[in-house]
């Protein structure tokens, strides 16, 4: 089912990727106790590199400071989980919208149709997103691991592709 053209990219992207990862949590404070951030790490070692790996408090200024400190690490591909609910400390989705040159709307909806198969209409609360920001590439979702075994179920194995669009 998948086209030609799609196929061509697929050859023409490397999976000579790097990735970061940054946990928001205001109430997980070390990576031990971090589930979803320990999968998102492991999904990413088993395909490409995690040149980086945070986490911080659901803090606007942090956010920001760590996604410009992993760019100036030329890392490809940004993954955050955590502050994309609806509570006040939740702050992932507008803080990395306001940073998005391109938005990828594709992601979001997909994974609320993902999620709505799984959950139910609890998948509403989701503000999953995604979008490119000085060429790399950020995908917010949210922190529980279920939540995040899906969100990479859409994306890990198109990563290469993706790359290969942005950095064009």
């Amino acid at each position: 089912m998948t086209s030609e053209s799609v196929k061509q990219h697929h050859k023409e992207s490397s999976n000579d990727i790097t990735c970061g990862l940054i946990t928001l949590s205001d109430s997980r404070k070390s990576e031990k106790l971090d589930l979803s951030g320990k999968h998102i790490a492991e999904e990413v070692e088993s395909r490409y590199v995690l040149k980086s790996r945070s986490l911080i408090p659901d803090e606007k200024e942090d956010l920001i400071s760590e996604i410009e400190k992993m760019i100036s690490e030329d890392i490809d591909v940004i993954l955050t989980n955590g502050g994309t609910g609806l509570s006040t400390r939740d702050i992932t989705v507008e803080t990395v919208e306001s940073l998005f040159e391109k938005k990828i709307d594709g992601f979001g909806e997909l994974f609320r149709a993902k999620s709505f198969d799984e959950v139910g209409s609890a998948a509403l609360l989701s503000r999953a997103t995604a979008g490119v920001y000085k060429k790399t590439i950020i995908f917010s979702m949210p922190g529980s691991p279920n939540a995040v075994k899906t969100a990479l179920e859409i994306i890990i194995d198109e990563l290469p592709h993706f790359v290969h669009h942005v950095k064009k």
